[in-house]
């Protein structure tokens, strides 16, 4: 009898649809307690994992109670002088790629390369599951900053250099309008912390990428399914926005968009890396303009 092949997508899926019904997505997981801190999963290499990657480790790490961030394969960690504990279990991710395949064509006698894009699963362990590795593998990211009740000028110098229009009023109510392509934000005098300021505007400006002059996603995002899903695309957005900016975004979905995620969940196993990727592509998008901004200062000063 044939193995059943591994479908990483369906058990990606069905990992994260477990966590969510439970109360805990795994991209809330890096404030849930003292036993898991704050930072992006790094491979063995220090290289960070973007995507849907970062809510698998996301997950596995909250599941087993991993404080480090690294996590490498079996063979990484035996040559960096390190040996994976007897009886631990690898998590998965996934690596993507691309080959090229040759293809005839028998009218001409020649034949025509076409690129094959393909998803491979890797077992991965923590580094707190190994013995052995170099100190500085077994790496605590630093939790987010307590940044109280005032303006950080930090964090408002880089929300400015992502160019997004952000507007103040005494209206209690943060949005992006896309009539208008500006964040309305109330003062953050009015949040309980600078914390849940700056988390909220995060999610808001990960639904700013998404204009048609910019990364161009909302307008095909027209019912109310379809809505649900651009509110993930920016509370993943918030929440990798947060972790590398050192805050904590603000979750504050209704239960309709939790059950809206999870139906499109249930009957699509790829709508999790799907809005993964889309938030992704946002974060990358506002650090390209912060980043040519700040050069941009730099060189005229």
């Amino acid at each position: 009898m044939a193995k059943e092949r591994f479908d990483i997508r369906q058990h990606v899926t069905d990992t994260i649809i477990a966590q969510i019904e439970a109360g805990t997505p795994p991209w809330r997981q890096p404030w849930t307690g003292a036993r898991t801190v704050a930072g992006f999963p790094l491979r063995h290499n220090g290289e960070g994992y973007k995507g849907v990657n970062i809510l698998i480790l996301w997950a596995a790490a909250h599941a087993k109670g991993y404080a480090s961030a690294r996590w490498m394969t079996f063979n990484q960690a035996k040559e960096l002088g390190g040996m994976v504990r007897k009886g631990e279990r690898a998590a998965k991710s996934v690596f993507y790629g691309s080959v090229e395949k040759e293809d005839d064509k028998a009218e001409t006698g020649e034949g025509a390369a076409r690129r094959i894009h393909f998803a491979k699963v890797n077992n991965v362990f923590n580094a707190d599951q190994i013995e052995g590795l170099p100190e500085d593998y077994y790496v605590r990211p630093e939790p987010p900053r307590d940044l109280g009740t005032e303006a950080d000028p930090a964090l408002d110098a880089w929300f400015a250099a992502t160019g997004a229009q952000i507007e103040t009023s005494a209206e209690p109510r943060a949005y992006y309008r896309p009539s208008t392509d500006h964040i309305h934000m109330p003062p953050v005098e009015t949040f309980h912390s600078a914390a849940g300021y700056y988390g909220t505007l995060a999610h808001e400006v990960t639904h700013w990428t998404g204009a048609e002059k910019r990364l161009d996603r909302i307008k095909r995002f027209a019912d109310r399914k379809a809505y649900a899903f651009e509110e993930l695309i920016a509370e993943l957005g918030a929440c990798f926005l947060g972790v590398q900016l050192g805050i904590e975004p603000q979750f504050d979905q209704s239960a309709a968009y939790v059950e809206g995620w999870l139906d499109a969940m249930k009957a699509d196993r790829d709508v999790i890396f799907r809005a993964a990727a889309e938030a992704q592509k946002a974060v990358d998008f506002l650090n390209a303009k912060a980043k040519a901004e700040d050069d941009g200062g730099r060189a005229a000063a």
